[in-house]
């Protein structure tokens, strides 16, 4: 008897609790393996194809396209063979799921609906037991909703229990309603998440109003924020204004309420807990990086590969940690203790159209120069095209900052929880400079150290701060300790 797994959305990482389905991979009665993937979701960091830690037929799928579902919600149910042994899992690809398997269970069939067998015959569901054309819809529904179908190269072992596709809610419509500017619309209305519920209901927005974007007419959160944005929603109730007015009042002249959430409401998480739990200071200096800038110049024409700042300021960066290694740690706080880490899992600051984001350089410690160039430019396009996956969101020791990019000098960057420190980088420019003891023009760069002051003192920290800027400054002092 073949045996039926949910399997639930994960936790992608980065303390997120919820992710949109972007687009599903696999239909109801595809054979799938392990670590497939079988969904593709949007999170607040990044677009992610979530792997199933099944190998089996997809007897259900659970949410359309455009809907947010919660971490821990089911995805969809896979049914594995009589003789498959313990559910396979997948080594971890994604936080918080892995070889653990929920309980089996079965899923009944509603009347009126279509199952496949064993052998992928589809049969009705209403109690006559007759079988219908593998391609002929079911209950008057779409393909791709009532009808259930098996690959030609499914295992003839795997015998897929009578299962269809999840149902919709009962609120699901069964048309389009009216335009953004017509009479509010009889009947339900045409949403299943719940997150689009509240976020038209925080706003005042109606539904019956906003014509659906998603298939079938279906409401999406992308519907309701338009609405929001071309002032679509309708005045509220004297009540309401009120009730809102008194919870979160707005400056006189108006204003406009921007959600805080996706990459914005993320990073403001992270940041406030930076703040709340990391006593930090900040430590700077001014330092001569203009013989940084000729020995990068000198290795780029020498040919090959170009090196990048940024991989240059990264080597300066886990030569120095290795020297000062408590700045490489976090702090337990249950335990009361710090712990030093051996590996240096480099983060940067990068930022998007989606927001900031922070991918991290697995082992910088054991990279060259161009191996680095490489990692930082391959995460900054992933970065950019919004494709980076939990696992290069994640697990960073130390934070490389160059906000040099934007055009200033200076900043006092809020560390990046739960790490103990990050390197700030500014522009560097001409400035006039005391050199060999005559006044110059050389190229200045101004460096800022932001730690964590429960794992060090100042003493550590502006040590880590000198070597890296006597490293900028002469180079050759980087050749000395490695």
């Amino acid at each position: 008897m073949a045996q039926v797994l949910e399997f639930k959305l994960p936790d992608l990482g980065e303390g997120l609790t919820e992710a949109e389905i972007v687009r599903w991979l696999v239909q109801v009665g595809d054979v799938v393996a392990v670590d497939q993937p079988v969904v593709e979701v949007e999170t607040a960091k990044a677009m992610v194809e979530v792997p199933c830690p099944y190998g089996g037929v997809v007897t259900a799928r659970f949410g359309e396209e455009g809907t947010e579902l919660p971490v821990g919600a089911p995805l969809l149910t896979v049914a594995v063979g009589e003789r498959a042994p313990e559910p396979e899992g997948s080594g971890n690809v994604l936080v918080g799921y892995g070889t653990q398997g929920p309980a089996a269970r079965r899923r009944r069939v509603r009347a009126g609906t279509a199952a496949v067998d064993g052998q992928g015959v589809r049969r009705a569901a209403d109690g006559s037991g007759q079988a219908a054309p593998a391609g002929a819809p079911g209950n008057g529904q779409a393909a791709r909703r009532g009808t259930a179908r098996v690959g030609a190269h499914a295992p003839a072992r795997v015998a897929a229990p009578a299962v269809t596709q999840a149902p919709a809610p009962a609120s699901a419509p069964t048309a389009a309603p009216a335009g953004p500017t017509a009479a509010p619309t009889e009947g339900p209305v045409p949403v299943i998440s719940p997150l689009v519920r509240k976020l038209a209901r925080d706003n005042g927005v109606d539904l019956r109003r906003l014509a659906g974007s998603g298939p079938d007419g279906l409401i999406l959160r992308a519907d309701v924020e338009n609405a929001l944005r071309a002032g679509a929603a309708p005045a509220r109730t004297a009540e309401e204004t009120v009730v809102r007015t008194s919870a979160a009042p707005v400056a006189q002249g108006g204003g406009t309420r921007v959600p805080l959430k996706g990459v914005r409401g993320a990073v403001a998480d992270k940041l406030s807990r930076s703040r709340r739990e990391i006593p930090d200071a900040t430590c700077w200096v001014d330092a001569d990086a203009t013989e940084l800038m000729r020995a990068r110049a000198a290795m780029n024409a020498a040919g090959g590969p170009k090196i990048s700042l940024l991989a240059l300021l990264a080597r300066i960066c886990t030569a120095g940690l290795a020297r000062f290694p408590e700045l490489n740690s976090f702090v337990d706080t249950e335990a009361r203790e710090v712990v030093r880490l051996d590996q240096v899992h480099l983060g940067f600051a990068a930022q998007t159209e989606r927001g900031l984001v922070v991918p991290v350089v697995r082992d910088a410690h054991a990279r060259d120069a161009e191996s680095l160039t490489a990692e930082f430019a391959r995460l900054t396009e992933a970065a950019r095209t919004g494709t980076l996956t939990p696992g290069e969101l994640t697990g960073g020791t130390f934070t490389l900052n160059n906000y040099g990019v934007f055009g200033v000098d200076g900043s006092t960057p809020i560390i990046n929880h739960p790490e103990a420190a990050m390197l700030g980088v500014g522009r560097i420019v001409p400035k006039p400079w005391v050199h060999e003891g005559e006044l110059a023009v050389r190229q200045v760069v101004q460096l800022s150290l932001t730690f964590d002051h429960r794992v060090c003192d100042g003493g550590t920290a502006g040590g880590f701060l000198r070597y890296v800027a006597d490293c900028v400054e002469q180079p050759a002092v980087l050749l000395r300790t490695l």
